[in-house]
This record gives C-alpha cells, sequence and structure tokens, in this order.
C-alpha cells in the first residue's frame, strides 16, 4: 500500500494525481451543495426513521432540505428495476445487455432517465409530505424540479467523475455524503450512551457502552477487508499451452466470496426506504403503522426482511457480474478447461455450484456485518441515525476498497509500461 502511493507522487503519475485533484474538487462541489437549501423551506426537525439513510448517505441533504436533498437514491432505484428488465422479462433490454459496450451504454442512458422520473415523482412527494398540505401544486411542483435538477447534477458529477476521476463516480458521491455524516453519528451515540450528569458508576458504564461501540465499528472495518479479499481460485489448464517443468500452462480465476460487493447492502435499504417515503405522502395511518412495524429494519420482522433482500441481492448481482454459461463458452472458444471437468455444459455446472456456494457464504457475512450495529443499537436503546450509520460504514468501506483498487492497478499499469518504454 504505502510502496504504491509513493509510486503516486512520482513524475510518471501526474495524469493520475490530476484525476486525484479532479475527484475532489467534484466531490467538494456536492459537499457545498448539501448546505444550500431550496428556497422557501426550512429545516427538517421531524423524526425522518427510515429515511434516515437517504438522509445519511446525502450528508445531512435531506434534513437541510438542500438541492441534493434526493441524493442518488432515485437513480439506485432505477437501476435495481433496469437489472431486473434484463433478466429475460423485456426481450428488448435483455438483447441489449448481450450487444456488449453499446448496449450497455444504451441501458445507462435509459436508467438515468427513468432515475430522473423517479426523482422528480420524490421530490414532489417530499415537498407534499414536509410542507404540508397547506402548499399550492404549483410550489410542490417547483420544489420538485429542483430536487430533480440537484439529483441529475449529482448524476453528471459522478459520469465526470467516472470518466475524467479515479473510481466509481456515483458510489464516491454516496460514500462521500456517508463520511459527512459519521462525525455526527458518534457525537450522537456518545451523547446517548454516556451520561456526565450522572454518577460515576453510570459514567463509567457508558463509557463502556462507547467502547464497545467503537468496537463494533472497527469489526465492521475489519470483517468488511476481510470478505473482499477473501477469494477461491479454480484452476486453468490450456491445452494448446506446454505443462513440462519450464512451461507451467496452469492459471487460475480468481472468485470473490463476495463478488457483489456493497451492492446488495445499497439495494436491500434502496428498496426498504421506498414504503417509508409513500408513507409520508399518503398519510394513512394504517399503513404508517404496517411500514413502522413490519418494514422498519430495527423491527425483527423488518430486520428479517432486510436480511432477506441482502440474500437476493448477492444472488441477483453476483450472476449478473459472472455468468458460468459465458465463462464456459469462453473458456472452450480459448482452449482451456478445468482440470477433471469436462468443458462446455459440465464446466457451466461446476462454475454455477462453486458461485452458488460462494453467494451463500458472501451473503451470510454480509448479512453479520450489516446486523452488528443494528442489533448493538437495539440493545443500547442508540437512536435511528446510529443504527443507519453502521449500514454507511459498512458502505464506505466497501467503496473504499474498490477505488484504492482501482487506483493502485492504474499505478502498476504505468509502472509497467514506463519499464517497457526503456527497454
Amino acid at each position: 500500500m504505502f510502496k504504491a502511493m509513493k509510486e503516486l507522487f512520482t513524475s510518471g503519475n501526474k495524469d493520475l494525481r490530476h484525476r486525484i485533484y479532479f475527484t475532489l474538487a467534484a466531490l467538494a462541489v456536492f459537499t457545498l451543495g448539501t448546505a444550500v437549501r431550496v428556497p422557501g423551506t426550512e429545516d427538517l426537525t421531524k423524526n425522518l426513521g427510515f429515511l434516515e439513510l437517504i438522509n445519511t448517505i446525502g450528508g445531512g441533504a435531506l434534513k437541510n432540505f438542500s438541492i441534493f436533498a434526493l441524493g442518488v437514491m432515485p437513480y439506485i432505484t432505477a437501476s435495481i428495476i433496469m437489472q431486473l428488465l434484463q433478466m429475460d422479462i423485456i426481450p428488448y433490454f435483455t438483447e441489449l445487455r448481450k450487444q456488449g459496450y453499446t448496449g450497455r451504454q444504451k441501458i445507462n442512458q435509459y436508467t438515468r432517465y427513468l432515475g430522473i422520473a423517479f426523482a422528480f415523482v420524490e421530490g414532489y412527494a417530499f415537498a407534499f409530505a414536509f410542507l404540508g398540505k397547506s402548499s399550492s401544486p404549483m410550489e410542490y411542483m417547483y420544489i420538485a424540479t429542483i430536487l430533480t435538477a440537484g439529483t441529475a447534477l449529482l448524476l453528471w458529477l459522478g459520469d465526470q467523475i467516472s470518466q475524467k476521476g479515479i473510481g466509481n463516480g456515483v458510489s464516491l458521491i454516496i460514500m462521500a455524503g456517508i463520511l459527512a455524516s459519521l462525525p455526527q453519528m458518534f457525537v450522537v451515540a456518545f451523547n446517548s450512551l454516556v451520561s456526565l450528569t450522572g454518577t460515576a458508576q453510570v459514567i463509567t458504564l457508558g463509557i463502556i457502552k462507547f467502547i464497545l461501540f467503537v468496537i463494533t465499528y472497527f469489526a465492521i472495518i475489519i470483517g468488511m477487508i476481510f470478505v473482499q479479499e477473501s477469494e477461491r481460485r479454480i484452476p486453468i489448464q490450456y491445452a494448446n499451452k506446454s505443462t513440462s517443468a519450464y512451461g507451467n500452462a496452469q492459471s487460475f480465476m480468481p472468485i470473490k466470496i463476495n463478488t457483489a460487493g456493497v451492492m446488495p447492502v445499497i439495494f436491500a435499504s434502496s428498496l426498504l426506504s421506498i414504503p417509508s417515503i409513500l408513507a409520508q405522502v399518503i398519510k394513512n395511518d394504517t399503513f404508517t403503522l404496517i411500514c413502522q412495524k413490519y418494514l422498519n429494519y430495527t423491527t425483527p420482522v423488518g430486520f428479517g426482511l432486510y436480511v432477506i433482500l441482502i440474500f437476493f441481492f448477492a444472488y441477483f448481482y453476483t450472476f449478473i457480474q459472472l455468468k458460468p454459461e459465458e465463462f464456459a463458452k469462453n473458456l472452450q472458444d480459448n482452449g482451456g478447461y478445468i482440470p477433471g471437468i469436462r468443458p462446455g455444459e459440465e464446466t457451466k455446472k461446476y462454475v454455477n455450484k462453486i458461485l452458488s456456494r460462494l453467494t451463500v457464504l458472501g451473503a451470510v457475512f454480509l448479512s453479520i456485518i450489516a446486523g452488528l450495529p443494528i442489533i448493538f443499537s437495539q440493545l443500547t436503546s442508540l437512536p435511528t441515525t446510529v443504527t443507519i450509520g453502521g449500514t454507511g460504514l459498512l458502505i464506505v468501506v466497501g467503496v473504499a476498497l474498490e477505488t484504492y483498487k482501482q487506483l493502485e492497478g492504474s499505478i502498476l499499469t504505468r509502472s509497467y509500461k514506463r519499464g517497457y518504454s526503456r527497454r
């Protein structure tokens, strides 16, 4: 790690440093935007409940009712729907997925259009929910338009980061928002657990609880790094290459235990937040009660649903990224095979079995790591902001690891190119 960072500041990586500076500047624009309130509105003082997730991901933008109040959550919701549509539900999108780079570009374009549409609907819903029924429909439209424009600007910033910066732009915007909210989360946790006005015994007990709280979050970081770095290597042999002692033709295909990364957590959290948004709009006591009891992951039913969704999206995202049938076909076309496994259908079944087992293991680890702060918060009666913060920290670690690997890969690629050019 330190070697890669040292290499970053050499003269040969000047363009890479410019990419990093551009990324930081774009994230600074996002941070400033979270403090720019929508004209004619005020800070939200009411309890947001499960909508705290949107507030946390947006760096407190929803509480401020800023122009970035919606964040990139509408785009995430649109991504879920578009990926589901590619699963042989609508043939047109299935064909686009098979068209390679051109198809992916078209799908990304449709996803953004759908994300903007969702942003307008959610913006109107938030305006109606938080400003009350006394305002006119034109005022709701005005606020919804501003919030939609804010989301569109964030998506544009994300694209610029992906093209001219380092890492995935949308993921980094999510990470920046969470990092901005983390200090406040620890302050809230300390104030909730430690009572400085009580007896020495009460203060000591509160400090112990806070230390356990901090240890829990360190466990999340360590656990996430462990899961992200763990992999299963499938041996691959190529028939057209030498297998002598001087020319070993065997290579490996690494498959991560958690191939999906933090996307299952993001997707699961996004879906669970939708009913809460609807509850704010509908204003129906029965529906609101159902959301509070069964669609809030601080309750047993909601927590169970949260874990189920993590498992579902872990499988869903893994098998979208790694398709056993395509892997088997490509391996056979290149003259490769897995030792002891026949090329073709048997290879597909073998890879599918390994992926299924690894995904179960990865989803279990992910559920445990995502559930630790929720369980701890319930045992210690911590506020919802702290509970959500655990999920946020999980996302931060995952995105940070992916970004660092991309940065390290870019540094190594440039080092190899410079070494080759000297020859």
